[in-house]
């Protein structure tokens, strides 16, 4: 699993750096100190995980997850970050981010995030739910809720669990190319393009708790 790490601060970015490159299943690729050369390394080196804060010199970890979703590049990105409003949460994984931690979390909790969302799973640290949740709360839900059948319900429930497609399969007993059309019609009725925005708009609007 290839990872590239970003954070303008040397001595915390020399520490993931250190974890990822002890870590037998990751391959550092990349660390770049700010936003710009993040985005270039990304676009370049196209590493399975990118591991950003989001307060990043020249620009910004939402407007580097805009790019990345703009342009459909296939590399995650796991937000690991200072920032644990509610509010930031949410606008980060609405922004398309796989996943999200708070600095606090130690060297084996963000290699395990990092093989996690490698493999398709979306991570949220714990401390943040709560936030998120409360946000989504506030935010209402103005926006008609789609009827969901009960497969897609139940899809939903799972990807919200972290589980893959292949695992979802074998959850439901289903084949992985009818996961995948679930899935699909998941993404639009919800309006999203990957798993992390498809639950927190499916948070947004009510079809989980």
């Amino acid at each position: 699993m290839r990872v590239l790490v970003s954070d303008d601060h040397p001595l915390y970015r020399d520490g993931i750096a250190r974890a990822v490159r002890d870590r037998l299943e990751l391959e550092l690729v990349a660390e770049p100190g700010d936003g710009r050369a993040a985005l270039e390394a990304i676009r370049e080196l196209s590493p399975d995980v990118a591991v950003i804060d989001l307060r990043l010199p020249g620009l910004g970890g939402i407007e580097i997850l805009n790019a990345v979703r703009r342009e459909n590049l296939p590399t995650r990105v796991l937000v690991l970050s200072a920032a644990t409003d509610g509010s930031v949460v949410h606008e980060a994984m609405s922004a398309g981010a796989s996943g999200y931690l708070a600095k606090s979390a130690d060297r084996v909790e963000v290699c395990d995030a990092v093989a996690a969302v490698a493999r398709g799973q979306a991570v949220l640290d714990r401390e943040l739910q709560a936030g998120l949740l409360e946000e989504v709360r506030t935010r209402g839900t103005a926006v008609e809720r789609p009827t969901l059948t009960r497969r897609e319900a139940e899809v939903l429930r799972l990807i919200a669990d972290g589980l893959s497609a292949p695992a979802i399969g074998r959850e439901l007993f289903l084949a992985p190319a009818t996961v995948k059309t679930h899935m699909a019609h998941l993404y639009e009725k919800l309006g999203v393009g990957d798993r992390a925005a498809c639950v927190a708009q499916a948070m947004r609007v009510g079809l989980l708790e």
